[in-house]
């Protein structure tokens, strides 16, 4: 790992730990053990780092939510999403928590969020339609468009939401967990004949690594 991967690796672990507005450049050099000039030949401000930090965070999106393959069992492959998508929110609480703030002080980043964000609904909306098609869901086309945007809502603000109502703040693992199946929640409605038990095993399943999943002492 060169010194530009270790600053943006060191930047996710203190802005999740600490807040994003709590940590400066000079936090990030100190814990590194680097000088602050070091730090600024690789990022000229902190507002750098949190962009290659949301490149990261888009590239994960994209790379782990194709649309449904043919050859795949769509559970197992909506499995597969659920997944990727606990290692997402875990990574990378802290942006979800100060979204407003951190988009607030960088143009270009609201900019490029915006643009993805549209782009995401798409990916998100043919994940819907293909699990229509491969009969787990039966829905019309204007509740997929309803649908993918409440998946995305549940996504972006439950760690908020949890963490504000916690007096320390933290977010523990099994808070993930229980937002996968809010996010579970919001297809059962949907679930066909052929599906509908699948879905409740994987509720059951995310239900018990949640309540098997033992708060942190920090």
């Amino acid at each position: 790992m060169n010194t530009k991967e270790k600053i943006i690796r060191t930047s996710i672990a203190l802005f999740n730990l600490h807040g994003e507005r709590a940590i400066t450049t000079n936090h990030i050099a100190s814990n590194m053990g680097i000088s602050p000039g070091n730090l600024y030949y690789h990022f000229k401000n902190k507002e750098d780092i949190i962009r290659n930090i949301f490149a990261l965070y888009s590239e994960h999106l994209s790379t782990h939510f194709k649309p449904l393959a043919a050859h795949d069992e769509p559970v197992e492959q909506l499995t597969q999403y659920l997944d990727s998508l606990f290692e997402l929110m875990w990574r990378y609480h802290f942006f979800y928590d100060n979204l407003n703030d951190i988009l607030a002080r960088d143009d270009v980043l609201k900019k490029d969020y915006i643009a993805f964000q549209a782009r995401l609904f798409e990916q998100v909306k043919a994940v819907v339609i293909g699990l229509r098609e491969a009969e787990v869901i039966a829905i019309s086309n204007d509740d997929a468009n309803e649908l993918a945007h409440m998946l995305k809502m549940v996504v972006s603000f439950w760690t908020p939401y949890v963490k504000a109502r916690r007096m320390t703040g933290v977010l523990e693992q099994q808070d993930i967990y229980n937002g996968i199946v809010k996010v579970l929640m919001l297809f059962k409605p949907y679930a066909t004949s052929l599906s509908r038990d699948k879905i409740q095993q994987l509720q059951e399943h995310y239900q018990a690594m949640a309540d098997a999943a033992l708060p942190s002492i920090a």
